[in-house]
């Protein structure tokens, strides 16, 4: 073989153990036992070392091109990297066109190429009166389709009334494609008070969990009547899990994210002024927290993703403070991992259970069966991980564009020591490719 990865812990499909693991070109051919390898070359893990599959996160805004100034291809893909993910899909909006056609697909791709450090796939987007572009976008490679219930923040993507979510949802069913939904009630959010001033709690009563129970409520009585694949966006209440998993015990195809902070922070601690937590939807009370935990552990909720929706520090109005000002958006691509794993272990979960969250759902979320795995025929995508390691998250050392981030200054447990992308270390050159639906473009 030409690669041998030598671990005395990896988390392979058989669970966590000591292994080798073979990789000829750019997929794993073998594995096996401690020690039972040859290759030509021998990369040795050390005793503080965890051999993971390479993370895959399915829910990242790069914003490029158009906002490139908010993020960009490079510099997303780059911390991708340094975060131990080897594979992200790019939401539709916040570029500029938005992927809602397939011209706008095709801006976005000759964009990214040749420019990215990890695979990479796109989210086409439904919008009121595109319709009838989602069977080609479906036939281009896109990965499925988003919506918004409610403004999404930028005005060239409204968000779907429910006669035209019901329409299209009537359109994937039969592609046989997915709507993810950025599930938040329009009407439950123009009812609550409007979001202003410095104080979190004022911004959080702007957004109460009654927006997401209602608009979940709306999306799985329209998936179980039309038959469409349905997946909801960043869920952040944990009063929306009993209907969810009611749903689910019904047939209803339906699948559900959270994302590293909604698990990591909470409302308590989060002080006047301090917009760089500023999300939608938001960051809810430390018993919401927990009871997002309890909905991981029992497969209520799927995986974990980032949401990584970073901006300019302006946009952030971190001079003001001002919770109703502020963009909303979590930049959070780089942690993600050590931030879900410090919160997983308080809690009594494993790596295997972090995997299983992190890399191996949202890649069969996707229909990318050949990632998020270690087993054979898989990519040799990896992540060599310290998972004891504590280090504090400094803005300075986050490779993507902007240094705004809420995870700044806090102390979280594991390290990335390497990624490793189709059987080569990730480093200063791009290697990523271009991803469609099943394989690569």
């Amino acid at each position: 073989m030409q690669l041998v990865f030598r671990a005395r812990r990896a988390v392979t499909a058989a669970g966590e153990g000591p292994c080798d693991v073979g990789v000829d070109g750019r997929r794993i051919v073998a594995v096996a036992r401690h020690g039972d390898l040859v290759g030509s070359r021998v990369v040795e893990l050390g005793e503080d070392e965890v051999l993971l599959p390479g993370l895959v996160d399915t829910h990242v805004h790069v914003n490029d091109p158009g906002r490139s100034e908010w993020e960009g291809f490079e510099t997303a893909t780059r911390a991708a990297a340094a975060g131990g993910i080897t594979t992200i899909v790019d939401m539709p909006l916040n570029s500029l066109p938005p992927t809602v056609d397939v011209d706008a697909l095709d801006v976005k791709r000759k964009t990214a190429a040749g420019r990215v450090h990890v695979d990479i796939g796109f989210w086409g987007g439904a919008i009121p009166g595109n319709g009838r572009e989602l069977p080609a976008l479906h036939e281009a490679g896109v990965f499925g389709f988003k919506c918004f219930l409610l403004y999404s923040g930028v005005d060239e993507f409204p968000p779907l009334g429910t006669e035209e979510l019901e329409a299209d949802l009537r359109v994937l069913a039969g592609l046989g494609a997915t709507m993810i939904v950025h599930a938040e009630d329009a009407e439950a959010i123009e009812q609550a008070p409007p979001p202003h001033g410095r104080h979190y709690a004022d911004f959080l009563n702007s957004r109460p969990s009654d927006a997401e129970t209602i608009a979940i409520a709306r999306v799985v009585e329209l998936a179980r009547r039309t038959g469409a694949r349905v997946h909801i966006l960043h869920l952040s209440s944990s009063d929306a899990l009993a209907m969810i998993g009611e749903a689910k015990r019904e047939g209803v195809a339906l699948t559900v994210e959270t994302c590293p902070h909604y698990l990591s922070f909470s409302a308590e601690e989060i002080g006047d002024g301090a917009t760089q937590f500023k999300c939608c939807p938001p960051i809810r009370e430390s018993r919401n927290r927990e009871l997002l935990w309890q909905g991981l552990a029992d497969g209520t909720i799927d995986f974990v993703v980032s949401d990584h929706s970073p901006c300019t520090p302006e946009l952030k109005r971190l001079d003001l403070g001002d919770f109703g000002e502020a963009w909303g958006g979590i930049a959070s691509l780089q942690v993600g991992l050590p931030a879900v794993w410090t919160g997983a272990r308080e809690r009594g979960f494993t790596l295997a259970d972090v995997v299983r969250w992190m890399a191996e759902r949202p890649a069969t979320r996707v229909g990318l069966e050949r990632k998020g795995r270690i087993e054979v025929g898989a990519d040799a995508d990896f992540c060599v991980f310290a998972p004891d390691e504590e280090f504090v998250v400094d803005v300075a050392n986050l490779r993507h564009r902007n240094p705004v981030s809420a995870y700044h200054g806090r102390t979280l447990r594991g390290v990335v020591r390497s990624t490793w992308l189709r059987g080569r270390e990730t480093g200063e050159q791009p290697q990523g490719e271009l991803l469609v639906r099943g394989g690569v473009a």
